[in-house]
């Protein structure tokens, strides 16, 4: 492959990339579901994971306030220093693209959840965070 060829290929990619990152949940699974995230908390996550203001933290770090928040900052829970270092704030658009391979997208993390390969179940889950760690 040519310089030139390489370095068009590159810039296409960071293109998509941006844009990629502005299209809403909305586009992505158009019809997503606070009930369909709430079956998918409670039978994948809440087992590690809270939602409520107070709640004690489990395998996972209390959820409430997620929404705003950067990666590795949740009192009294401690991270690995991946996710610290990591430092992504929680938006729809960040929590989309790391809830399809936690440990792709920040290696080195110790949650051990495999992600969701679906994209409805990845929206629906976050509209449930959403709603449900709003303070």
């Amino acid at each position: 492959m040519t310089l030139a060829i390489a370095t068009a290929l590159t810039a296409n990619l960071l293109s998509l990339s941006a844009y990629s990152s502005t299209i809403s949940l909305s586009t992505l699974a158009p019809d997503c579901s606070t009930k369909g995230g709430e079956r998918i908390f409670k039978t994948k996550w809440a087992q590690c994971h809270t939602v409520e203001k107070g709640a004690g933290h489990r395998q996972g770090p209390n959820l409430y306030g997620l929404f705003g928040r950067q990666s590795g900052t949740t009192p009294g829970y401690s991270y690995s220093a991946a996710n610290k270092s990591m430092a992504v704030i929680s938006e729809e658009r960040t929590l989309y693209d790391y809830l399809l391979n936690p440990k792709k997208y920040i290696p080195g993390t110790k949650m051990v959840f495999p992600g969701l390969k679906k994209p409805q179940e990845r929206a629906d889950l976050i509209v449930y965070l959403k709603e449900f760690t709003a303070p």
